[in-house]
């Protein structure tokens, strides 16, 4: 990797918690905001696409490793964690200057559209890919079953068979994990770390985030800013994380966006990915 798309890492002291960050290339600020995984390794390929025509800004939620909340009550992981998390995505865009384009995906998707619903000031555009919000569902009751179903599983046995039957409800089916022999060493680190971030999220983001309310009034304000993104397999499969979306762009009179790939099309197919992302942030006429 060259030096313009090799992470630059700053830890950035924010209320309660210390936030790992790294930012690659130069051009316009772009948020990369992540979600359950809360390790944006996951996003290294396209950031380093990215990075030949922005400032690429990612970092590691609050509570997952390498970002700890501090001791003390301060440091407790908050009641409103979206809204902790929103707090943190504002700190970082006014320190490199914002506002910035956003891109979320899945519980990072919930994060960017508090985003623009609270501080749209700081916000050019947000992509919103695939957020998994069950009030948007007419069949929410049978969505918080089955997720219920795979958190008892994860209480009894752990983290490994929770997320393989995780995979199967949302659609995703059972991916095998990859050897750490056989990944990019920063890979390797990241399964290295999974087991404490599922676990984190397990126990924090599981259950509140898909619960989280949104303002559409607020987002109608600024749908002129937001792009309804959902992956082309995840849409002609019909798998759940796609399916809020539709949701959305119905109530809020705007198109729903492909993107190459299912929910972690990112990962899946970065150089397609990034080029549908950069057409989805082009100023509209």
């Amino acid at each position: 990797m060259d030096d313009a798309t090799s992470p630059r890492t700053e830890v950035v002291d924010v209320p309660g918690a210390r936030l790992h960050t790294e930012v690659r290339g130069a051009g316009p600020l772009l948020l990369l905001v992540v979600g359950g995984n809360g390790d944006p390794t996951i996003f290294e390929p396209l950031a380093a696409l990215l990075a030949e025509r922005w400032t690429v800004l990612t970092w590691v939620r609050r509570g997952f490793v390498r970002s700890p909340v501090a001791e003390g009550p301060a440091g407790q992981v908050a009641e409103d964690k979206v809204g902790a998390d929103v707090d943190d995505a504002v700190a970082l865009i006014e320190r490199h200057g914002g506002p910035a384009a956003v891109l979320g995906s899945s519980s990072g998707a919930i994060v960017a559209l508090e985003l623009l619903v609270r501080r749209p000031d700081l916000v050019r555009t947000v992509v919103a890919h695939e957020p998994p919000l069950f009030p948007l569902l007419d069949d929410a009751a049978r969505w918080r079953e089955r997720f219920a179903d795979v958190h008892a599983l994860y209480r009894r046995e752990g983290v490994v068979p929770a997320m393989a039957a995780f995979g199967e409800v949302v659609g995703m089916g059972r991916r095998p994990e990859p050897s750490p022999e056989a990944v990019p060493p920063a890979f390797a680190a990241m399964y290295e770390r999974w087991p404490a971030n599922t676990t984190f999220w397990f126990d924090h983001e599981y259950g509140p985030y898909p619960e989280h309310e949104i303002d559409l009034a607020a987002l109608r304000r600024h749908a002129d800013r937001l792009v309804l993104a959902v992956g082309h397999t995840s849409r002609a499969e019909d798998q759940m994380p796609s399916r809020p979306n539709a949701v959305l762009a119905e109530r809020l009179g705007v198109a729903v966006t492909e993107m190459p790939g299912a929910h972690i099309g990112y990962l899946e197919d970065p150089p397609g990915f990034a080029a549908a992302l950069e057409d989805a942030l082009r100023p509209r006429s």
